[in-house]
């Protein structure tokens, strides 16, 4: 389902740090990355572009992270959500995520699951 010749993905939180060694980390990998800080930059960028991945934080400055999966469902369907929370969270999912990962995490387990996700989508089609 790639709509480039690399996989795109949309990194959105508001930490700094984060947002530079994920996009280090993904574009070292081949990725075509973007990165927003704010809900309403990654709205922006949603509206605009396609992504095969969007990887969110739950908590935003101007939002929740899910606020932005209607979003997301309505423009770019085949869009792989993942959602990053530093939070402890009693349920082990969030509706309309296909994958919750708790903070910190593993920047080679992070790229694995993108990637078994992807192949899987891939698969599907």
């Amino acid at each position: 389902m790639f709509i480039h010749s690399k996989p795109s993905i949309l990194i959105i939180d508001d930490d700094t740090a984060i947002l530079r060694t994920f996009s280090r980390i993904f574009q070292s990998k081949g990725y075509c990355v973007s990165v927003a800080e704010k809900g309403k930059e990654a709205i922006e960028k949603l509206r605009s572009s396609s992504y095969d991945v969007a990887l969110i934080d739950l908590r935003l400055p101007d939002m929740e992270g899910t606020e932005l999966f209607p979003l997301i469902q309505s423009t770019s369907p085949r869009t792989l959500k993942i959602m990053l929370t530093g939070k402890m969270l009693l349920q082990d999912s969030i509706e309309g995520a296909d994958v919750l990962l708790r903070k910190p995490i593993q920047p080679e387990q992070l790229l694995s699951i993108i990637d078994n996700k992807l192949k899987s989508k891939n698969l599907e089609t």
